[in-house]
């Protein structure tokens, strides 16, 4: 039986295959025998991603494509993706992911009002895999290098390979872990040449980078990167691409950076780059070699500008034309803003109630709100910042990273009362914990016309000693100073060449970690100061300031302070008119190095160890107390002291 049915279907395919040899040169067509799909293409068509694509095949928009597994298109195949095709993936980890081979390609035909969706059901990080696209261009890692994901071949010779085009793309939940060293990206690129096109892809919530470039030459416009937990673009083995227009925000706190650059520094570009963080954290960072160019950098929010983390040289870094310096918090106004990106439809919103970025116009706060500044909030030329009384702002305990700072051109007009003192302070007030008050004026002062300040390299000084940077009534600061250096700290308020046109009465600092107030030149005057528990100096000048304090009272219960007073450089001859300090501590109250000086009428200094210290042997005479030069055997108890007892707003907290 086996036999006979063996010998029919000999019968059977010699018939057909006399039939079709008979019809070749006749005028009936051919009879085609239609080869049954593979698995991987009967899967598509059912709507599920698994295996390997070796032939080319375009999705349906209208079909939701399950991820179950890898999904690989091999060499000389292209997946194509029409506009609006939602591709859901497992929550699957490592093992669900889509790769592009060496030699495929990949065509995303996104549009704005339909972009193509790679997502998990929750869009949480880690969930999947990600895209990797793997090509030909060159790479320090050689021809035919193993990529980390998935040990796939990348690498060549030929800089201007072709793996296709991906415009209008939003990936969510990548970065699967693989091992204790390695995840995969939102986006890797693994030697991907400059005949690729990479435009408007946002990548959303990935556990570890948002785009990874792996050498190569292939450059991308338009990108979205939205608390990815690891680095939001990140690039090795001499990638020297460019990025144009990139948004990059962060509001969940852990991530690692904007910016990181490993190994070879091919010197990629950067063009038109925002990064917004309201959680601090590092901006930018270089290892080892790398660096590159950026052209357009608004950064906000962020505790440290720049890291060269294994001691590369700042050169191998241009920022809009000069080296980096991390001293600068690049708090450019942005050419990038999350409104040119709707097409992402985004939930992440940084609240009105949250301070940070820059001011240009007039913004007026709202005493009714709780506002947090989470970073910097910068008042540019020609801006102004109106805070009524009542308004309490709580600065997050962020160190360098969190201040409020006043540029030159910029005002601020602090509107508080007695009853309704403005106060800006952290949640516990402790030495330290944020920048505090940066003022920057156009005044003169000895270090010159456009000097660059020692906080946030803001430019000041000038030749208008009558300019006014605004208006400061009722206000108290807690818990400021943080450390910037080894030699550099912020102050409850620095006034950097502020000029006389500037009202400042009824300030309080409290808790700062370095000076209460310190004035770098200038010709501003204030009166009635209260100051308590600044662990360096009470007040401070230098630069040749000239103005007047009226009514200063200094306090000091705690030990390890410097001075009351610390007079540095150019003696302008400040004068202070009653002034009260008093120590249950000891210490020194009024030191004054090189020439400084300084006119004193009605003082009272109590519990000090020494009054007077002329720290570098100036001559007492620079120094003049009641209209006589001073002495280092006076006690100075003969004036009348400041009355704080009606100062009833000097200890308002949030």
């Amino acid at each position: 039986m086996k036999k006979s049915v063996f010998k029919i279907l000999n019968v059977v395919a010699f018939s057909i295959v006399t039939l079709v040899l008979t019809n070749c040169g006749s005028d009936e067509p051919d009879i085609i025998i239609s080869q049954p799909a593979s698995p991987v293409i009967e899967n598509l068509q059912s709507g599920v991603m698994s295996g390997n694509l070796e032939e080319s095949f375009t999705l349906n928009a209208n079909t939701i494509y399950n991820l179950n597994a890898s999904f690989i298109v091999e060499s000389g195949v292209t997946l194509t993706i029409p506009a609006g095709t939602r591709i859901q993936a497992a929550n699957g980890g490592t093992s669900v992911y889509i790769a592009i081979l060496k030699g495929g390609k990949i065509d995303v035909q996104g549009t704005s009002s339909n972009p193509v969706f790679m997502t998990s059901a929750s869009g949480n990080p880690g969930d999947w895999g990600g895209l990797t696209i793997c090509g030909d261009a060159t790479t320090t890692a050689g021809s035919n290098a193993e990529a980390e994901v998935g040990g796939f071949v990348y690498g060549g010779s030929n800089d201007e390979d072709n793996s296709g085009t991906i415009n209008y793309l939003i990936i969510k939940g990548t970065g699967a872990q693989i091992n204790a060293d390695s995840q995969y990206n939102g986006v890797s690129l693994y030697a991907v040449g400059s005949g690729t096109t990479i435009s408007n892809v946002a990548v959303l919530n990935g556990s570890d980078d948002g785009f990874e470039f792996f050498g190569g030459t292939v450059s991308a416009s338009n990108l979205y990167l939205e608390n990815n937990e690891d680095d939001s673009i990140d690039w090795t083995e001499g990638w020297n691409g460019t990025v144009e227009n990139a948004y990059i925000s962060h509001t969940i706190s852990g991530f690692s950076t904007v910016f990181e650059g490993d190994k070879d520094n091919k010197n990629p570009k950067f063009n038109n780059i925002t990064a917004v963080s309201s959680v601090g954290g590092t901006a930018l960072q270089f290892k080892k070699e790398s660096g590159g160019t950026i052209t357009g950098l608004s950064l906000t929010g962020y505790d440290v500008s720049i890291d060269m983390k294994d001691g590369g040289s700042l050169t191998n870094v241009i920022i809009d034309g000069e080296v980096a310096n991390p001293l600068l918090s690049y708090t450019n106004t942005p050419n990038v803003t999350a409104s040119d990106f709707t097409w992402v439809n985004s939930n992440v919103s940084i609240p009105t109630s949250v301070l940070q970025g820059a001011v240009n116009g007039t913004v007026t706060l709202d005493a009714s709100v709780s506002y947090q500044l989470n970073s910097s909030y910068i008042v540019q030329s020609g801006g102004e910042l109106i805070i009524p009384a009542g308004t309490k702002i709580e600065a997050r305990d962020g160190g360098t990273g969190v201040y409020i700072a006043v540029l030159k051109g910029g005002k601020i007009d602090i509107q508080g009362t007695a009853d309704n003192p403005v106060v800006f302070s952290s949640s516990e007030g402790n030495p330290g914990d944020w920048g505090g008050l940066t003022i920057c004026g156009d005044a003169t002062t000895s270090a010159g016309v456009n000097a660059e300040a020692e906080v946030g390299g803001f430019i000041y000084g000038g030749t208008n000693d009558a300019d006014s940077s605004g208006s400061i009534t009722y206000l108290v600061i807690k818990g400021t100073g943080a450390q910037i250096n080894a030699d550099s700290q912020y102050n409850g308020i620095s006034f950097y060449a502020v000029g006389s046109g500037t009202t400042l009465e009824n300030i309080s600092v409290i808790d700062g970690a370095d000076d209460g107030v310190e004035f770098f030149g200038g010709t501003v005057s204030a009166s009635n100061i209260y100051l308590e528990n600044n662990e360096d100096d009470s007040v401070d000048w230098t630069e040749g300031w000239n103005g007047t304090l009226t009514d200063t009272y200094i306090s000091h219960t705690i030990a390890g302070f410097s001075t009351a007073f610390e007079g540095d450089k150019d003696n302008g001859n400040p004068k202070f008119v009653n002034l009260t300090a008093i120590s249950s501590q000891g210490g020194t109250a009024l030191q004054f190095k090189k020439t400084s000086g300084g006119t004193i009428t009605n003082i009272w200094l109590e519990g000090y160890d020494k009054n007077i210290d002329m720290k570098d042997d100036g001559p007492l005479t620079n120094v003049i107390i009641d209209g006589v030069a001073a002495s280092t055997s006076a006690d100075y108890k003969t004036g009348t002291k400041v009355d704080v007892s009606a100062w009833s707003w000097k200890n308002a907290g949030l």
